[in-house]
C-alpha cells in the first residue's frame, strides 16, 4: 500500500469502529476505503467483515445476562441458524465471484443506507404478538444469509426482525442481534479465509484501528450528538452508493 491508501484504511478503521459503537454502519467506511486502497469490491467486503469482527464478539460478550435468560432451545437454534446463515451467505459470496458481486454491491450499499435512515420508524413496528417459530427460523436464515454475503445495515436489519417479530425486551433483542452477528460473522470470516479473499495484510492492522475506535466510541460516543451523527452516516451511504454505481 501506499503512504495514502494506509492512512485511508486507518483512518477508516478508527472511524468504523466508533460508528459501530455509538449507532452502526461502519462497514460504510471500511468497503470503499479497501477499494481506495486496491482491492477488489469482494475482497474488500471480506476484508472488512474480518476487521469489525472483534466488535462484534465485544458486543455480545457485553450481553451474557440477557442471553442468560432465553432459553437454551431457542438459544441453540439461534445459533444453528446463524451458523448456517452466515456459512450459505459467504458460500454465495465466493460462488457468484466478484463480478457479480460489483454489479450488485451499489445496490446493497444504498439498501444498507435506506435501512439505517428507517431504522427509528422500522425498530418502533411490532406485530402485537409473537409470531410461530416456523416465521421466525426463516427470517433468521434469511437474514443471515444476507449477513453473511454482506455485512451493510446487518444490526439494523435484524433489530428490526426481532421487533416485528414480536420481541418487547429492547435489551433482549440487542443480545441476540450481537449474538447472531458475531455468530454468522465469525462462520463467515472462516469462509472467506478457506476462499482465500481476504487480505490478512490489510485487516490485520485495520482491525486494530476498529478496536481502537471502537473503545473511544463506547468511552465518548455519548457526547455526539445522535441526529447528527445519523445524518452524517446516511450522507456516507448515499455518496458511497452514488461513487459505486458510477463505476460499475
Amino acid at each position: 500500500m501506499t503512504p495514502e491508501q494506509w492512512m485511508v484504511t486507518m483512518v477508516a478503521g478508527f472511524a468504523a469502529g466508533v460508528l459501530n459503537a455509538v449507532a452502526g454502519g461502519g462497514s460504510f467506511l471500511t468497503l470503499p476505503a479497501l477499494v481506495f486502497a486496491g482491492l477488489p469490491p469482494l475482497s474488500a467486503n471480506a476484508t472488512g467483515t474480518v476487521a469489525l469482527l472483534p466488535g462484534y464478539i465485544a458486543s455480545a460478550a457485553g450481553f451474557r445476562r440477557e442471553l442468560a435468560s432465553i432459553a437454551p432451545r431457542g438459544l441453540m437454534a439461534t445459533l444453528l441458524l446463524s451458523l448456517c446463515g452466515g456459512a450459505a451467505g459467504a458460500g454465495l459470496l465466493l460462488f457468484s465471484g466478484d463480478h457479480a458481486f460489483r454489479s450488485i454491491v451499489p445496490y446493497l450499499l444504498l439498501l444498507a443506507t435506506v435501512l439505517f435512515a428507517a431504522s427509528p420508524w422500522l425498530l418502533a413496528q411490532r406485530m402485537g404478538r409473537e409470531a410461530g417459530p416456523l416465521v421466525g427460523a426463516v427470517a433468521l436464515a434469511m437474514v443471515a444469509i444476507y449477513g453473511g454475503y454482506f455485512n451493510g445495515g446487518l444490526g439494523i436489519l435484524l433489530l428490526a426482525m426481532y421487533g416485528l417479530l414480536g420481541e418487547k425486551s429492547l435489551n433482549r433483542a440487542n443480545a441476540l442481534k450481537n449474538l447472531v452477528s458475531s455468530v454468522l460473522t465469525c462462520i463467515a470470516v472462516g469462509v472467506y479465509a478457506v476462499g482465500g479473499v481476504v487480505d490478512w495484510h490489510k485487516a490485520v492492522p485495520m482491525m486494530g484501528s476498529t478496536i481502537v475506535g471502537g473503545y473511544v466510541g463506547a468511552r465518548f460516543g455519548q457526547r455526539l450528538s445522535p441526529q447528527v451523527l445519523r445524518a452524517l452516516i446516511v450522507l456516507t451511504g448515499l455518496g458511497m452508493s452514488l461513487i459505486f454505481f458510477r463505476k460499475v
